[in-house]
């Protein structure tokens, strides 16, 4: 299976989350030092007074001042404490890259030549993890590494967590930043891309699948879903063997040209 990486959407959110750390424990680290410096003049100006105080014999002022330099140095600033959030979403991150890239390996062992795997197309309308295209089809495929059971209701998804006895520890909606669930995130740029292959004389099914890559991921009662829903790369195996699509080398070799071509023509955009 050939691979094209047309973008790193992950890769870049790593980056730019990791840069953005990094730069403020560098501000947080010199806002420390400078008020550690202050505080330690602080401490030193007490300590001459204090020593002051015992030349000239005033000793209730030498006590007052021996209180005083304690209690300062006991102020003392805090070392900065690295900012959790950012750590958690770099964590998100990497488990979702993981995540992709476990997807992206079981198919590389499965399918042969004539297959072709683009990772991280882009459209007005989002970004799809991965498109496969092959003898049989177009497929869109979005990844998310969700370690919970996942029930479905249409364009509804909710993660229900349980602890290692069953309890049920949490219930979300699964959305992202703009409040899409993985089903409207996935089938919004591939009808976009449906409908700009159409249009340019190639009527391809996009066909369409969220594969829940965690190793504790479940799928859950569901009603109605608006895409395949699997929990690892045979789901999408049995999907791409399933299908009766048909796509000759010459027609692949065209897909292929127009969704570079688009992903290309969006990303200049973005930027």
């Amino acid at each position: 299976m050939q691979v094209i990486e047309l973008s790193n959407h992950p890769g870049d959110m790593l980056a730019d989350v990791s840069r953005r750390r990094r730069a403020a424990q560098s501000r947080a680290q010199d806002s420390y030092e400078d008020a550690l410096i202050r505080h330690q003049a602080g401490v030193q100006a007490i300590r001459v007074k204090r020593d002051r105080a015992r030349e000239h014999h005033r000793w209730w002022a030498w006590l007052r001042l021996a209180f005083a330099v304690w209690a300062e140095k006991r102020r003392a600033p805090g070392k900065p404490v690295p900012d959790q959030d950012d750590t958690d979403t770099e964590e998100k991150i990497k488990a979702g890259i993981a995540g992709e890239q476990l997807v992206a390996a079981g198919l590389g062992r499965a399918l042969g030549d004539d297959w072709t795997l683009l990772r991280g197309y882009r459209n007005r309308r989002g970004e799809i993890d991965h498109l496969l295209l092959g003898p049989r089809g177009l497929f869109a495929i979005e990844v998310k590494n969700i370690n919970a059971t996942v029930h479905i209701d249409g364009d509804r998804w909710q993660a229900d967590k349980y602890d290692n006895y069953g309890n049920l520890v949490e219930q979300r909606l699964i959305t992202d930043r703009r409040g899409r669930s993985p089903s409207e995130q996935l089938n919004e740029p591939a009808a976009e891309l449906e409908r700009f292959l159409h249009e340019r004389g190639q009527p391809v099914a996009v066909q369409r699948m969220v594969v829940l890559a965690h190793r504790r991921s479940r799928v859950g009662p569901s009603r109605h879903p608006t895409v395949y829903v699997g929990t690892s790369t045979d789901d999408v195996l049995s999907l791409v063997h399933d299908s009766d699509g048909a796509l000759g080398a010459r027609q692949r070799a065209e897909v292929q040209r127009l969704i570079r071509r688009d992903h290309d023509f969006h990303e200049r955009r973005r930027r």
